[in-house]
């Protein structure tokens, strides 16, 4: 794969690319995006009590973060492109580190609502670039590795984001309570901050161009119409303005799509460079993508539901529940590296295919034993977080693959937006299921056979991602 070319001055840099330190600064900054995602769940409690929030509030708080984030990673990924990587991802590494500051200091519910959304648009400058970066500095069977570790910062933050909040809440570190979620991430990311600029070097596409300015807008006020339906929507009771926004969304995204063909044939840099898709590593990747994320962040919502409300589980015990799915996640995803050499696309497909088996066993287990120990539920989860930590890992390597280096972060954008709108989409839709079959006054005995159906839902979209996989390249 071409990679930028770039002076290598600095120690920890190759000629293979960018060292092991260098990657912990990266992953670093994926590590906390990922898991501000999840943790905000645990804390809802104590943060609706200590600032005085109702349930709209407290659903922004929440929400926020993803819309902002699903909006801007397009524009994110395209920025860096422009202006360079290392910048960007500086920039998003800064801001981000910033508002979480904002974040464990607010004084109410709104500086809070907007710090997240100031998080969400840090986080989407940042992401695409590590994306970018990786694909374009690692090569051959480091490259595997590197993608490795990046799942693993992946599944680290969102398999233990409730088991990590519940501990930090939990030990109440100097009367912080909820704050020190928010307030963890700023020693973090001051560190990443201060490294990035010694330990990463800077490219950026070698075509000049001035920013898609309407384009921008299109597509941000495009995905927000998309996504914020399939996130309030359920706690919304679905009220018409929603599917409004839903309609609204067409003419803005097709809009989009027209924009960006005219001024490719213009001669002008488009946002996302519509050629992309040609590549069939990419088109089927970044639908992969969109498809799994479906089924994970849905995941991660039932089973919550179910230890918390169906079991009576804590914000802790529920989080201790996620312990072993994250084990089998992190043994699994330092395995993919060398699964994936040798196995190519059918790494997504072996790792599909185990979720698959895991979540059928949960069902098995939740309806068949609704009155027994949640510690029947271990052997399930074990199964379920090695399916992910196979199948993640490899599939952003595979789809990005083919992408010229000159549109690297912006293709890393549009996979990344697929990512996030397609858990919107799962939790939306999912939910809708689950809850049908919870009833309208559910009680402990509901909860089993409602997380039993969402399950076998699932499974079967796993299913069908281990078949859509065959369909890749054979190699990256």
């Amino acid at each position: 794969m071409a990679t930028t070319a770039v002076p290598t001055s600095a120690p920890t840099r190759t000629a293979a690319g960018l060292g092991w330190l260098s990657l912990l600064v990266l992953l670093a900054g994926t590590f906390v995006t990922t898991l501000d995602f999840f943790i905000v769940n645990v804390a809802i409690p104590s943060l609706s009590t200590d600032l005085r929030a109702g349930p709209t509030a407290i659903q922004f708080t929440v929400a926020g973060y993803g819309l902002a984030l699903a909006a801007g990673l397009i524009t994110g990924g395209r920025l860096g492109d422009l202006y360079g990587r290392r910048r960007l991802l500086m920039i998003g590494l800064a801001g981000f580190t910033a508002a979480s500051l904002v974040c464990g200091l607010a004084p109410t519910v709104g500086v809070l609502i907007a710090a997240r959304v100031a998080q969400g648009i840090a986080a989407a400058l940042l992401m695409p670039q590590v994306l970018a970066i990786l694909n374009a500095e690692f090569t051959g069977a480091r490259r595997s590795k590197a993608f490795a570790a990046y799942g693993l910062a992946i599944g680290l933050g969102a398999v233990f984001g409730q088991l990590i909040g519940g501990v930090l809440i939990h030990l109440d570190l100097a009367g912080a309570g909820w704050r020190s979620i928010f307030l963890i991430n700023v020693p973090i990311g001051l560190v990443a901050v201060l490294l990035a600029p010694r330990l990463l070097r800077e490219s950026r596409s070698p075509v000049a161009a001035r920013p898609d300015l309407i384009g921008t807008v299109l597509v941000s006020a495009g995905l927000v119409a998309v996504v914020l339906p399939l996130v309030e929507g359920q706690d919304l009771g679905w009220p018409g303005w929603l599917f409004g926004c839903l309609a609204a969304a067409v003419p803005l995204l097709v809009g989009f799509v027209l924009h960006q063909r005219r001024r490719a044939a213009g001669g002008r840099a488009p946002l996302v460079t519509l050629s992309l898709f040609a590549a069939r590593s990419y088109s089927i990747g970044v639908a992969l993508a969109f498809v799994f994320q479906l089924t994970m962040a849905s995941f991660f919502l039932v089973l919550a539901l179910y230890l918390q409300d169906g079991r009576g589980l804590g914000a802790l015990g529920a989080g201790l529940i996620f312990v072993p799915m994250g084990l089998g996640y992190f043994v699994a995803t330092m395995l993919s590296g060398r699964v994936a050499a040798r196995l190519g696309r059918y790494t997504i497909t072996l790792g599909a295919a185990i979720v698959a088996v895991g979540y059928g066993m949960l069902a098995e287990t939740a309806s068949g034993w609704s009155h027994a120990s949640v510690e029947t539920l271990i052997p399930a989860l074990v199964v379920a977080g090695a399916g992910m930590g196979f199948a993640i890992p490899p599939l952003p390597a595979i789809a990005l693959s083919k992408v010229a280096p000159a549109n690297v972060a912006a293709g890393s954008g549009v996979l990344t937006a697929a990512q996030q709108a397609g858990g919107a989409v799962g939790v939306a839709l999912v939910g809708v299921v689950f809850y049908r079959v919870l009833g309208a006054q559910p009680t402990p005995d509901s909860y089993p056979p409602a997380f039993a159906v969402a399950l076998m839902l699932l499974a079967a979209v796993d299913v069908l991602v281990a078949v859509g996989a065959l369909a890749l390249p054979r190699r990256g």
